[in-house]
Parts: structure tokens; C-alpha cells; sequence
């Protein structure tokens, strides 16, 4: 595909290999495999709902990437790659899903054929689309190389986020902002959560004005009642309820970037129990908004949060965050650092963080959140414009 049709420019592309290849060469790698389509997708643009079957990027310490895949997928990635043609490769139909053969087979043939037979093969062992039988295969095809752990090498490449990519963050806010407000508009007793999320989705993948929206990372979370004292339920075909707390876990999408975000609605009348809860937390997520600065540590963000807790009496335990951007199902997390307070990874301008401090009480649950950006001077900027706070509708 030329590069002016890719999403993002030729020095960005540049830039990304730039860091994996430096990366690499601090592992002792010669060449890398990355499967993850997130991370397959920052290196060459590749963009499909492929990764059900094996595919993946071979990039080396010279030349282009190569995008290797299913054959009838080759030509999705030749409209989505930024790479000459040549460097989009498919595999036979007859390795899908067979008893028979693997896809390891033609990946193995693939990297004897550049030169890699006897090379230091970094893969992503610790990742969804990296199976054990893959990792078998593919080791007895290269006796002679050796096989390494390069689990995250690439995603931690992406936690500094460029210009371009915050572009699309804040394109993805707006979209976020019109998910909520139309969750928190229609939300009422009486209708039926399935229609609601519909309500939801449709917003989504309207977009906002010329920016159409894209398929999130993770499906609606809209539990209510005591279905919100558990963190990752979906929806059903209730009718939602008077006297009951909904919560709305949700991310507008463009073009495969996130900005997740969350508020909770209360039907009826909140108990005092919850709005001490309320209170606690919007002044906790202030508290951690101020410690988000360049040079500080994601453990001070959770620490200032916490100390807002104990202060009121509430206890809670987990991660309140993790970092975000471009990512394919199941998950908008980009799976490096985290917002706990025993993480000390160092806050640099450029990072995007979803910052999460939930709380899931014994018979309710209370999510507000941020999707944040780490700036050159001050407290982090929160990238969505959805009013903090506890929304009733009596």
C-alpha cells in the first residue's frame, strides 16, 4: 500500500522500528517474531480480523519488516501495509487448522530462507495468539537456532506516545465522551440493557463528525446492582431497575486507538454509604491527576490515590491503571506498566494511561475513570470532558 494511504507517516514507521531494532540488539536478538496484533499492527499497519489463525511480523535488525499470514489474508495486508508487496507473504489453506501440518512449518522454511536458521529468535511467549504448540513446532523446525522470551519487547516501545498517536487518542476522547453521554441519557428503569448497549454501540461506530468510529478492544461492561460488585460483566436482557448502579466501562475507537472511560448512574437514590464513596473517590482521582507528573512514578499516582482512601476509611486493593492506545480484542491495555503501588516505572511526557480507581463494594459498584496524558510540565491532562461525578437520575 503507499504510504500516503497508511494511517501514519513514513518517519512515524521509521520511528517504531528505530526502538524495536534498538530493543533487539539490548536482548542479544537477531531477529523477532511478534504475533500480538496490536504490536503487528504499530510495526507495519496490518489492520484485519485475522488473528484467529497464525500470522504475524518477522522484522530483523536490516530492512523492511515482512508481514507474514494466512494467503487469503496476504491481500488485506497488501491494503494495509506500509511495506513493498514483496514483503507481505501468505501460507497454504492446508495449514489452517490441521491435524497435519502447522504454520510453523512454512514460518520455520520463511526464516531459514532469510538467512536465520541459525539466529536468536526472539517471540512473544507471554501473549494471546502465541500458542504452546506453535512454540513447539516451531523450536523441533529450527534445531539450530535459539529460541528467546521477547515478550513485550515491542509493546514497551510503544508506551511513549507520538504527536500522530495522540491525534488519534484525542480523536478517540470525543468519540469516548458520546458513548457515556449516551449511556447516561437513556439509561432509565424499565429499559432493556441489551437495547441500551445498542444505544451504545451505534454512538460508537457513528463516530463524531468525520471521525467514524472503529470496534473497541473490549465489548460495553454495563453490569448493574449487585451484577457491579464484579469488574468485567457484559449485559443481558433485563430491564435495568429502580434503586440500582449501573456502571459503564467503555472506550470510543479510532482507527484501533482507545481512550477508555467510565461513569456510573444511579436510578432512583443513592445510599449515603455510596456518596461517601463518591466523594472519596473524585477527590482521590484529583489526587492522583496531581502526582501524574513527568519524573514522579506510576506508584505515586495509585499512592496519592490511596492515601485519599484511608483518609475516608475505605479499603481497596489492585492496580488502578495501565497504559493504552492502539489494540485488537481482548484487551485496550498495552500490558507494561501499571498504576499500583508497587510499580515505579517513571512517568515521561507522552504517556497515556487509563486511570482507574474503581471501587466494587459488597452490593454495588462505583466506576469513574480517566484516560490521562502525561505532559511536559504540571499534572496530567485527562483527555476526555465528561463531568466527574456519581450521575442520579431520581
Amino acid at each position: 500500500m503507499p504510504i500516503e494511504h497508511a494511517p501514519f507517516s513514513q518517519t512515524e514507521y521509521d520511528r517504531r522500528i528505530a526502538l524495536t531494532r534498538t530493543a533487539m540488539q539490548k536482548a542479544g536478538l537477531d531477529v523477532l517474531f511478534v504475533t500480538d496484533p496490536s504490536n503487528q499492527a504499530w510495526l507495519t499497519g496490518y489492520d484485519g480480523w485475522s488473528f484467529y489463525v497464525h500470522q504475524g511480523v518477522i522484522l530483523g535488525l536490516e530492512g523492511e519488516p515482512v508481514w507474514w499470514g494466512r494467503m487469503m489474508d496476504k491481500f488485506g495486508g497488501q491494503r494495509t501495509c506500509w511495506m513493498a508487496d514483496d514483503n507481505v507473504i501468505g501460507y497454504g489453506d492446508h495449514f489452517v487448522q490441521s491435524t497435519t501440518y502447522h504454520p510453523m512449518q512454512d514460518l520455520a522454511e520463511q526464516l531459514r530462507a532469510r538467512g536465520f536458521e541459525r539466529a536468536r529468535i526472539g517471540v512473544e511467549m507471554e501473549n494471546y495468539y502465541y500458542s504452546a504448540k506453535a512454540h513447539q513446532v516451531l523450536s523441533s523446525e529450527l534445531k539450530d537456532a535459539t529460541i528467546h522470551d521477547a515478550t513485550a519487547v515491542v509493546n514497551w516501545q510503544r508506551l511513549i506516545k507520538s504527536d500522530e498517536e495522540i491525534g488519534f487518542i484525542r480523536k478517540a476522547a470525543r468519540i469516548s465522551e458520546k458513548v457515556i453521554e449516551t449511556a447516561l441519557e437513556k439509561a432509565a428503569p424499565g429499559v432493556r440493557k441489551n437495547d441500551l448497549v445498542a444505544d451504545i454501540m451505534h454512538a460508537g461506530i457513528t463516530g463524531v463528525g468525520d471521525d467514524w468510529g472503529d470496534y473497541p478492544a473490549i465489548v460495553p461492561l454495563t453490569p448493574s446492582g449487585l451484577d457491579a460488585t464484579a469488574a468485567h460483566l457484559t449485559w443481558d436482557g433485563r430491564p435495568m431497575q429502580a434503586g440500582e448502579a449501573t456502571f459503564f466501562e467503555l472506550s470510543g475507537c479510532y482507527r484501533r486507538y482507545h481512550a477508555p472511560l467510565c461513569r456510573t448512574v444511579f436510578l432512583g437514590k443513592p445510599s449515603d454509604d455510596m456518596r461517601r464513596a463518591e466523594a472519596a473517590q473524585i477527590e482521590g482521582i484529583a489526587a492522583g491527576l496531581e502526582a501524574a507528573r513527568a519524573g514522579n512514578r506510576t506508584c505515586d499516582i495509585a499512592n496519592a490515590f490511596m492515601d485519599v482512601l484511608a483518609k475516608h476509611g475505605i479499603s481497596r486493593q489492585g492496580r488502578m491503571g495501565y497504559p493504552i492506545g492502539l489494540s485488537y480484542p481482548p484487551d485496550w491495555g498495552e500490558r507494561t506498566a501499571s498504576i499500583r503501588t508497587e510499580d515505579e516505572t517513571v512517568l515521561q511526557p507522552g504517556m497515556v494511561f487509563h486511570f482507574m480507581p474503581a471501587l466494587w463494594m459488597d452490593s454495588w459498584g462505583l466506576e469513574t475513570t480517566e484516560t490521562i496524558l502525561i505532559t511536559e510540565t504540571g499534572a496530567a491532562e485527562a483527555l476526555c470532558n465528561i463531568e466527574r461525578k456519581l450521575v442520579v437520575k431520581d
